[in-house]
């Protein structure tokens, strides 16, 4: 069986120019002007003799909503507008921390420099102590632990849960305050 070749899919689906089958079309000029309810063909001529295409932006309407504009500049307006949405929205991911309930000072150090620039970054942070083989007995470290930590990022930080056990291992939420 032979497979058919299938063009790359844009983003946005619009009919243009001869695509467009209603007989009869609302038009609208380049610059947003109503010219009325016109056939197909008259449209195709407008079109031809302003050198721009005619593209179907309303096709639920009743007659379809066709606009005089040049295409390949209308596709790439709305790419355009589709990257600036884009940018406009924020994204915050959970970052996770390990520790241990017998953590020295200088890797706690370590690891908040790493948290602090996580929170920098407006990144949610999930601090967990695990408990291995009979540690699990010494909870109260691994809240001694956790303390440490709210204490030494309580400039730029807040807890958004408190130290919560799950499992062999305790947690805890924080993100950047805001200021």
């Amino acid at each position: 069986m032979r497979k058919r070749y299938k063009p790359k899919s844009q983003s946005f689906s619009f009919r243009s120019n001869e695509r467009i089958f209603a007989k009869s079309i609302r038009l609208i000029d380049a610059q947003g002007k109503q010219i009325g309810v016109v056939t197909r063909e008259e449209a195709l001529q407008k079109a031809r003799e302003a050198d721009l295409d005619i593209v179907e932006i309303g096709p639920n309407a009743v007659p379809p909503v066709v606009k005089l504009i040049d295409y390949k500049k209308f596709l790439y307006q709305m790419k355009k507008k589709k990257q600036e949405e884009k940018k406009g929205t924020q994204t915050s991911e959970t970052k996770q921390i390990q520790l241990g309930p017998f953590i020295g000072e200088h890797d706690l150090e370590i690891k908040l420099k790493r948290a602090r620039e996580f929170m920098n970054d407006n990144d949610k942070v999930k601090f967990t102590v695990r408990f291995k083989g009979r540690a699990i007995t010494k909870k109260e470290l691994g809240e001694e632990v956790l303390k440490k930590v709210i204490e030494r990022l309580a400039d730029i930080g807040k807890v958004d849960r408190a130290p919560y056990m799950e499992g062999r291992q305790m947690a805890m939420f924080m993100s950047r305050a805001k200021n």
